[in-house]
């Protein structure tokens, strides 16, 4: 008999090598690598929402009548090495991995493969779009796959006249006090409990809060989060996409990534549920042209020069950043409220929208010189939907312009004034955004302005950092800056920002 040999982040009973499989014709392979586990230190929710999607997807199979071999094993390659020992099938096949290093591995362990069937552009076709071009634009990408998909399209014009509704989706952070909606919540059973007790014990390194019912661990669970946001959150969606606020988490945000990332949701079906939505009236365009710019624009666009400019990507350092991950990112305090409270919520819940983890997070990394394997690893491993194939890009591309514009045309790079305009942190702040010398200046005001200027020779061929290069030569107190800079530096290596 044949093995399918699913792996843990190809949890879909529809697609890949289980597709139109029935019980009786194969037998499954699941592996529990605990040398996998051991590799990081996780975030306990993320950890457990991968061993836990496993162990669910493996009870239903065996419900539906396959014959299911779930193992732990110190490696993948072990516990497939096992399975042959003891059932000898005639052949394992896989879905296509989802990294550069699991299809070296499944390669090496003569695995057949199937074609990746969790993305609307295949790694191929990526590759066939981006041809020569001197430069690959998102929004280009965007525009492609909205024609070829006919998303949000009439005829072969964008629904309501424009392709990006971005310019409607960058309000600041509402003061009404508006309620946002709850996210669905369910009961932990005793799968959960082992699993928790299981990862608990195999890994001491384990860090933020425990499970709480927020992420489904079955494609049920996920499909009901789906029409839970499309009916109550997506048509809030919009406006304050790029908002943060200290007391709400998610705002409207779909926090659809992690069951996208694992295969418990296709983005074909997300996509679709959006653009239905606004079709029957439920969901204005800037709403739902936002959110499905993020399933099949960025989402996939980031998938495919994963694929495009692996494995040298890893290793590219274009601003030379040598600095280690700072304490704070390990839970050390600090006076910052924007990044304190972004940390805290990060602790709770493993996630945090798309704002966030760029212009807190990779803005602070990107200002203090945070080497980007550090700050990619650190990623990974802290996000519910984290993956290399997400974070290299994400980090080394926008947050860290690590590839030197290769991803993104400018540095994101920004001081406090930003963060006062798009979030409620700052008032409550020790530091003062509009301050960049100082005590009580804020450490990203001041960071910003040393940052250009460190980095001036570089930046100076950059078209869209004339201004801002501009404005720092200008600065009367910029040797002040520079000054405090380094204090500010000192103070992030040893926790005391």
């Amino acid at each position: 008999m044949e093995t399918v040999w699913v792996l843990g982040d190809q949890l879909s009973r529809q697609g890949g090598a289980l597709a139109g499989r029935r019980p009786g014709e194969v037998r499954v392979l699941l592996v529990e690598s605990r040398g996998k586990w051991a590799s990081r230190r996780w975030h306990r929710q993320r950890l457990h929402l991968v061993v836990a999607s496993m162990r669910r997807l493996a009870r239903e199979l065996t419900e539906e009548g396959f014959e299911v071999d779930l193992r732990t094993a110190d490696s993948l390659a072990d516990g497939l090495a096992a399975h042959r020992r003891r059932y000898r099938p005639e052949r394992v096949v896989a879905m296509s991995p989802m990294s550069w290093d699991g299809a070296e591995l499944l390669a090496r362990c003569d695995v057949a493969t199937v074609a990746n069937d969790q993305f609307l552009c295949s790694a191929e076709q990526f590759a066939e779009w981006a041809g020569d071009r001197s430069r690959l634009r998102m929004e280009d990408f965007y525009r492609w796959q909205r024609t070829r998909l006919g998303y949000l399209m009439d005829g072969d014009e964008p629904t309501g006249g424009r392709w990006n509704h971005d310019a409607a989706n960058r309000e600041p952070p509402p003061t009404d006090g508006r309620p946002w909606p709850a996210p669905l919540v369910d009961d932990l059973d005793e799968l959960d409990d082992e699993v928790l007790a299981d990862i608990e014990r195999a890994v001491p390194e384990l860090w933020g809060g425990p499970p709480d019912g927020t992420w489904a661990t079955s494609r049920s669970g996920a499909l009901a989060r789906l029409d839970h946001f499309v009916d109550e959150v997506l048509p809030l969606f919009g406006p304050h996409e790029d908002a943060m606020l200290r007391d709400e988490w998610k705002l409207a945000h779909s926090t659809l990534s992690p069951y996208l990332n694992l295969g418990l949701l296709h983005p074909g079906e997300v996509a679709d549920a959006a653009a239905e939505a606004h079709r029957r009236g439920s969901v204005p365009i800037a709403s739902a042209e936002g959110f499905v710019r993020q399933v099949i624009g960025w989402r996939e666009y980031v998938w495919g020069v994963y694929w495009l400019w692996m494995p040298g990507y890893r290793s590219l350092n274009a601003l030379d950043a040598r600095r280690p991950l700072p304490p704070v990112l390990r839970g050390g305090p600090t006076d910052m409220a924007c990044v304190g409270r972004t940390l805290a919520a990060l602790d709770r819940h493993g996630w945090l929208h798309h704002i966030e983890r760029l212009m807190v997070l990779g803005n602070l990394g990107l200002l203090a010189g945070v080497a980007p394997d550090e700050m990619v690893e650190w990623m990974w491993s802290s996000f519910v939907d984290g993956a290399e194939w997400v974070m290299l890009p994400n980090v080394v591309g926008m947050a860290l312009h690590a590839d030197g514009g290769r991803m993104a045309t400018k540095p994101y790079a920004a001081g406090g004034a930003y963060l006062n305009r798009m979030s409620d942190h700052c008032g409550t702040c020790r530091y003062d955004p509009r301050r960049r010398v100082g005590a009580d200046a804020c450490p990203f005001t001041t960071l910003y302005w040393d940052f250009l200027a460190r980095h001036e020779d570089g930046l100076r061929g950059n078209h869209r950092m004339g201004n801002p290069l501009g404005s720092m030569r200008r600065l009367r107190d910029l040797p002040a800056v520079r000054e405090r800079a380094t204090e500010v530096l000192a103070m992030l290596d040893d926790g005391t920002l």
